[in-house]
């Protein structure tokens, strides 16, 4: 199946003040907005996968950051 994802946000925060967790890095640092916007953008558009399920660990899996929000519909041929 293939969705378009229109909107996304990562789970950026763990809760730490401005600390930021890349979850691949394991590793604490501070993610200005540029980066964070950059790595939203960068994943918004088509992807193909299985299922919404498939869809999330696709996306997280190609960002390295955990989803908190994210907005898509399903692409019909």
């Amino acid at each position: 199946m293939k969705f378009l994802v229109t909107d996304i946000e990562f789970h950026f925060d763990k809760d730490e003040g401005d600390t930021i967790c890349n979850s691949e890095l394991d590793t604490f640092f501070i993610a200005s907005e540029l980066d964070r916007q950059e790595v939203r953008d960068r994943h918004l558009g088509v992807w193909e996968a299985d299922d919404d399920n498939d869809l999330l660990d696709e996306i997280t899996a190609s960002s390295g950051w955990e989803i908190k929000n994210i907005y898509y519909e399903i692409q019909l041929k």
